[in-house]
């Protein structure tokens, strides 16, 4: 084995998240920053709240409501005519 190959190991590390939760841990970091923690998180807390940083909930809006636009406008093909059998 070879010898100071690890990083140092911290007990006590801080851990703040962007909820403001704080806490310590056993970390090779001595400060750790979160975005989402037990305190926060939809699973712990049994509440849903929508973390959407790139807008892709609102792009994804628009496009439905552009696609039903162009669904209404558009007219309907014509019927297949039946081929008569022998």
């Amino acid at each position: 084995m070879k010898n100071n190959i690890h990083p140092k190991y911290y007990n006590d590390a801080k851990v703040s998240c962007a909820c403001g939760s704080k806490f310590t841990t056993g970390s090779s970091m001595q400060e750790l920053h979160t975005e989402i923690c037990s305190q926060c998180h939809p699973f712990y807390t049994g509440k849903q709240k929508l973390i959407d940083t790139t807008g892709t909930v609102d792009k994804f809006k628009k496009r439905t409501a552009l696609a039903a636009q162009l669904k209404a406008k558009a007219t309907p093909k014509k019927p297949r005519k039946a081929r008569a059998t022998k």
